[in-house]
């Protein structure tokens, strides 16, 4: 049986027994519990190390929305969000409870929302201590004696223990993360990786916000200056999003979730950082570095042969290895998480292909146009026959926690621009000079220079010129970036190359939307590059 304090948080979500519950432990209690359970070992800086098992990164083809009366007319159905049956929800939700009654449970009270008009009251239920330690990370904390015996607005129950059998069960295979927005519960089962936690409440933002609250979910991280600038950054993997958004100049108000609200500004989703540590050093990442301490979590990293200190160099589990840790252990870090509408927002791709300028500014047409597009490319692979680099787009740079139609958000977007005075820059951090293989990667240095003197509204009185095929404005001159760099077809010593290149990415783009063209609107369609003229900027 459970105790009266069990009993009122974990009765409504269908659980009425279990060996033990533990009840928002401390970070230290949990890597305690953590480490009687042989879930994970220490590093020599006091973090826990612990494995997803089988799992070491996100499943989307096992991601399911609940299909009812509340969401078949109103979710993006298709290959993100997978319809689930409502009787083969209930069924798994009988089978889990059944599997949790003689376990030892991990609850943890939390919130997702920075901002208090726009709280997410969370309740989670874990198999694992570690798990709970990563929620207590990821999700927002509460004042310390505050009442938090509070009905929930969302639930989890994650149970990597439990697998389900997709024959009976409805589900592809034996691992699972199914949302439910009216039962308001997220079930995840047969996985070990802690990330489905963090995305589904991402997920579950994604749709109530719009929605409920006229409020703009972000995928991106945020910081602001001593003035009160705030600047949003979005970007896919590999395009420099957080070493870019990381200036020890500015405040970090979060690395990964935010809202756009009508009044209140932007606020972080949550209470913590989820960081890739692939080759992670002092050196390049220092904030990082210094925050894997004590109550810390790195995910599926090895030690140094003979010792308990991380080697991350090693991606012999794999390359997502990762680390989890509040908020309050990056030093420049503004709590509570909550800024004023961004003066600028910046989109960051890799171009491999080096046919995009290294900067430009987007006008409110080619932004949401981007936003949908949502561009990068990554370098060729190493198969046999890929001699040219591959793009990747998705939407909002962030398409797999899209639970509504990418236009709902690219309108948003639109919308924010005509209420608030904000510049939007297309930011290539990739290749100048050719295509990967000819040309070279763009500095660094220089990068920083683009982005600092946008933020410092240096840009504002340069020349600007259109791109004959993307139509976005190219500065003259930025200052501390040589000038013979911003225009990419000068960069190439092969023109009409460029010019073939440059038509042939346009053709992606355009052929990457056919699949959103009908749902757009005029206004979003007129951001589309022009896959007929070639000339020099």
């Amino acid at each position: 049986m459970l105790d009266s304090a069990a009993t009122n948080r974990l009765a409504p979500l269908g659980i009425t027994q279990a060996a033990q519950v533990h009840l928002n432990l401390t970070p230290e209690q949990l890597t305690q519990e953590a480490l009687r359970r042989h879930e994970g070992v220490l590093t020599d800086t006091g973090a826990l190390m612990a494995d997803t098992g089988q799992f070491t990164g996100r499943s989307p083809k096992d991601r399911f929305v609940v299909k009812d009366a509340g969401t078949a007319d109103s979710v993006w159905w298709g290959d993100i969000n997978i319809p689930f049956a409502e009787d083969k929800f209930e069924q798994l939700h009988q089978k889990m409870v059944q599997y949790l009654a003689d376990k030892e449970l991990y609850v943890r009270d939390a919130y997702a929302g920075a901002h208090p008009d726009y709280q997410l009251k969370l309740r989670v239920v874990n198999e694992l201590a570690w798990h709970n330690l990563f929620c207590y990370n990821m999700f927002l904390r509460p004042a310390e004696g505050a009442d938090t015996s509070w009905t929930p607005d969302f639930s989890i129950l994650c149970a990597p223990g439990f697998e389900a059998d997709p024959a009976v069960d409805g589900t592809r295979q034996k691992n699972f993360a199914i949302l439910n927005f009216s039962k308001k519960m997220i079930l995840i089962g047969g996985t070990g990786y802690a990330g489905e936690m963090k995305k589904g409440i991402f997920g579950v933002l994604n749709y109530l916000l719009p929605h409920e609250r006229a409020t703009l979910p972000m995928h991106c991280s945020a910081n602001v200056g001593k003035d009160g600038d705030t600047a949003i950054f979005f970007g896919l993997s590999g395009t420099g999003k957080t070493t870019l958004s990381a200036d020890p100049n500015r405040g970090l108000i979060g690395d990964d979730e935010h809202g756009w609200t009508p009044d209140a500004g932007i606020f972080n989703f949550e209470g913590g950082c989820y960081a890739k540590v692939i080759d992670l050093s002092a050196e390049k990442e220092p904030e990082i570095w210094n925050a894997i301490k004590a109550g810390a979590i790195v995910e599926n990293t090895r030690f140094v042969p003979g010792t308990t200190t991380v080697d991350y160099a090693n991606k012999s589990v794999t390359e997502n290895t990762r680390t989890a840790y509040p908020i309050h252990f990056i030093p420049n870090a503004i709590e509570p998480s909550v800024a004023e509408a961004p003066k600028n927002i910046f989109f960051l791709t890799a171009d491999a292909f080096g046919v995009l300028p290294p900067i430009s500014r987007l006008d409110k047409s080619h932004a949401m146009y981007h936003f949908m597009s949502g561009y990068t490319a990554k370098v060729a692979g190493t198969e046999m026959g890929i001699t040219e680099p591959q793009t990747t787009f998705s939407a909002c740079f962030g398409a797999v926690f899209l639970p509504l139609h990418p236009t709902k958000y690219a309108e948003m977007l639109g919308k924010k621009m005509d209420e608030n005075e904000v510049n939007v820059w297309l930011v290539n951090t990739g290749w100048s000079g050719g295509s990967y293989g000819v040309g070279s990667r763009m500095k660094l240095s220089y990068t920083r220079a683009m982005i600092t003197a946008a933020l410092n509204g240096e840009l504002n009185d340069v020349e600007f010129s259109k791109h004959p095929i993307f139509g976005v404005e190219v500065p003259a001159a930025v200052p501390g970036v040589p000038t013979d760099i911003l225009d990419p077809r000068a960069t190439w010593s092969d023109p009409e190359a460029y010019d073939k290149t440059a038509a042939d990415l346009a053709q992606k783009f355009v052929t990457n939307f056919q699949k959103y063209a009908d749902f757009a609107n005029d206004e979003i369609l007129a951001g589309a590059p022009k896959t007929t003229e070639v000339a020099s900027v």
